[in-house]
């Protein structure tokens, strides 16, 4: 019913991604290659054709879907008090980080993890402490006695949690989560967790919200949401945070209101009710499509460049490749690649020291544009080798 083969140019319309040399590839910030819903883009060009932009407010379908959609499809039940609307995730987060420690205090991170986060503790002034997820060789886990003592440090008042997690694509289940809320609420700290991702499950999977494990997690927490990476939105600035407790949801409404991030664009709210709404048949073929997409990326290596193993992922279309067995600093490997073949990827150092082995790959996009960056890729490698 809808064609994600399709290539659509992305270059001369100020593309983050695409804005590159000619030559290249990019396979690397996290968002798609594919089109949005046609509901959405529908929506947005029925609020274009009224062609007034002026200020615009949070209408009653906006949290409206929102609540519908987290009950229908994450079994998580919310009320309308606890949804604050937030021009990005990101944005939250730097907010909650200035509004709710104080400079000098320990914001706590699992390791790899989504790079910005870094920025979000360092530029604000509060100190990194990484507690890094085990790595076995074929997949992650976390290390409950390293995660409790650096809980237990007074001066650690706030962790990042990233549920599904990225760049790994680890689904943490409901124990693994009680456990987390559990040792955050022993020890006074308070958990923002990142869900951004949540709706990018592989077929047949569910994330489970970390506010829906227990009354412990829900009361201790701020939840990030957002439409933008299931239907490739990130440029219409929309999230929201859902904060249970009403004394944490006035401060982050606070310091949300503070940094005026606060407010919607024109196109913010009916994007996200459109999505919400109307999208839920373009997101499962789109969750088809990626899965087929990650499972050719896995078969391509067991064929034809063993010596590059594909973390196992049951969520987002990112991809952590393990390239131990070729160098053990993925760094110089990636710029060899990108003057090599054109093909652009993430640096596993940038999700942590942890990563210093690893490469990112955003699998989203046609399968057509897919293997051509592996057939970059495997000319690469093998070229890095002689």
């Amino acid at each position: 019913m809808y064609d994600f083969d399709k290539i659509t140019e992305r270059r001369g319309v100020g593309s983050l991604k695409w804005d590159v040399p000619e030559r290249e590839l990019p396979m690397w910030v996290a968002d798609m290659d594919f089109e949005t819903a046609p509901e959405v883009t529908e929506a947005l060009k029925a609020r274009a054709a009224h062609a007034i932009f002026g200020y615009s407010v949070i209408t009653e379908d906006w949290y409206d879907a929102y609540i519908r959609w987290w009950k229908r499809r994450h079994n998580l039940v919310m009320e309308k008090e606890w949804l604050i609307f937030c021009t990005g995730v990101v944005p939250a987060i730097s907010s909650a980080v200035r509004k709710l420690t104080t400079v000098g205090e320990n914001v706590l991170v699992q390791t790899p993890v989504y790079n910005i986060f870094f920025n979000s503790i360092r530029n604000n002034g509060r100190n990194i402490l990484e507690s890094p997820l085990v790595y076995d060789g074929r997949q992650y886990s976390i290390n409950f006695a390293d995660l409790e003592d650096k809980l237990s440090d007074p001066q650690t008042t706030l962790m990042l949690l990233c549920n599904p997690h990225n760049p790994v694509g680890k689904i943490w289940d409901k124990e693994t989560l009680a456990r987390i809320g559990e040792l955050c609420a022993k020890h006074h700290v308070l958990v923002l967790s990142d869900e951004i991702h949540c709706d990018l499950t592989d077929p047949g999977y569910e994330y489970v919200p970390f506010a829906s494990v227990s009354e412990v997690c829900r009361s201790n927490s701020i939840t990030c949401m957002a439409p933008t990476k299931a239907f490739n939105l990130a440029g219409l600035q929309t999230a929201a945070v859902m904060v249970p407790d009403p004394v944490i949801r006035h401060k982050l409404n606070r310091g949300l209101n503070t940094d005026e991030v606060a407010e919607p664009n024109a196109f913010a709210v009916g994007a996200a009710v459109a999505a919400f709404e109307k999208g839920e048949s373009w997101l499962e073929e789109l969750r088809k499509y990626l899965y087929e997409n990650k499972r050719s990326v896995r078969k391509f290596m067991e064929d034809q460049l063993p010596v590059i193993k594909v973390v196992p992922s049951d969520a987002t279309y990112l991809l952590w490749l393990d390239c131990s067995q070729v160098t053990d600093d993925a760094g110089a490997l990636c710029s060899f690649i990108r003057q090599d073949s054109g093909l652009y990827l993430t640096e596993g150092v940038e999700y942590g020291s942890c990563g210093r082995q690893f490469v990112r790959m955003n699998t989203a996009c046609p399968r057509e544009r897919l293997m051509d960056g592996l057939t970059r890729l495997k000319k690469s490698v093998e070229a890095y080798g002689a």
